[in-house]
């Protein structure tokens, strides 16, 4: 018995240590090597000691970090991701709760609805920011034609240009583009609830809104649960769309902590700046991650 769990023991470690490589060296050591870098002030080429220091580069110790949390830009960039958490929060996954109660039963109308509203998320971040980059000109763009309909007397609908309502109109592409992957799993979720409480709940006279307020919602808080955890974490890593559509312009109204990295760490070349900021992000994804999981123990 003994040999036969020391066999299984080491048949574990022989699939793990493959994975384990590969996690260390793509993940593990770039968060140390960025940690390091985060105390230097460095363009991103050469050594950062000894012979052939590129004029410039030097150790700054903790100057990095404190310059983030001055820079107004961060802060700013910080609000807005904590804004697409909140309207995530408060609107994307209801939307997507209450699409999945409707469509939730099979038939041909409902599969062809949910196909429909996945579609979305299946498109590359990219392409979705060009086309509804396309869809918002000012000129020639749908919403543009559309509303120029409706209010003929020229008012100015260039969203992604004005500080006021580039925000929203980034926003509603986020919802638009994740709101069917929520779907599909509150619907996976619903899937696991037994039809015998729904026949239970309808002869004791429970209503449809009674059997999914008192019943279903309640049965589907742990996929409501992982949702959440799914939601928050995207939303701080939040750069392929807002990239696409404005690169976080105009004057950082739509900037979020990654675009604010990108053009720290790479379009001005600080390297060591940029590494400190993602270290900055870093450590508030942990923060969250470990107090979502000491909320969830203490739920259990």
């Amino acid at each position: 018995m003994l040999n036969n769990k020391k066999q299984n023991f080491w048949i574990a470690m022989a699939f793990l240590i493959v994975p384990l490589i590969i996690f260390s060296f793509f993940v593990i050591l770039p968060v140390f090597k960025a940690a390091f870098y985060s105390f230097f002030k460095w363009k991103g080429f050469g050594p950062l000691m000894g012979e052939g220091v590129v004029k410039g580069t030097k150790f700054v110790g903790l100057n990095n970090f404190k310059q983030i949390l001055t820079d107004s830009v961060f802060w700013k960039s910080f609000g807005n991701n904590g804004k697409i958490i909140f309207f995530s929060l408060v609107i994307e996954l209801p939307i997507a709760l209450i699409l999945a109660l409707i469509i939730s039963v099979k038939n041909k109308v409902n599969i062809a609805l949910r196909t429909v509203f996945f579609i979305p998320y299946v498109v590359s971040e990219i392409i979705a920011g060009v086309v509804w980059k396309f869809i918002y000109n000012p000129t020639y763009g749908i919403s543009t034609t559309f509303l120029a309909s409706l209010f003929p007397q020229g008012t100015d609908f260039a969203f992604l240009g004005r500080p006021e309502t580039v925000f929203n109109a980034i926003m509603l592409v986020i919802i638009w583009k994740y709101f069917g992957l929520y779907m599909i799993l509150y619907i996976a979720g619903l899937q696991g609830i037994s039809d015998d409480i729904r026949e239970a709940a309808a002869i004791d006279g429970a209503s449809p809104l009674q059997l999914n307020i008192s019943i279903i919602i309640p049965l589907l808080v742990p996929t409501i649960v992982v949702t959440l955890f799914f939601c928050i974490v995207g939303s701080l890593q939040t750069f392929d769309i807002i990239w696409a559509m404005g690169e976080g312009n105009p004057v950082h109204a739509s900037e979020t902590m990654v675009t604010y990295l990108y053009k720290e760490g790479f379009r001005t070349s600080q390297m060591g700046y940029g590494s400190a900021t993602a270290i900055v992000i870093f450590v508030i994804c942990v923060t969250f991650n470990a107090i979502y999981q000491k909320l969830i123990k203490k739920g259990k």
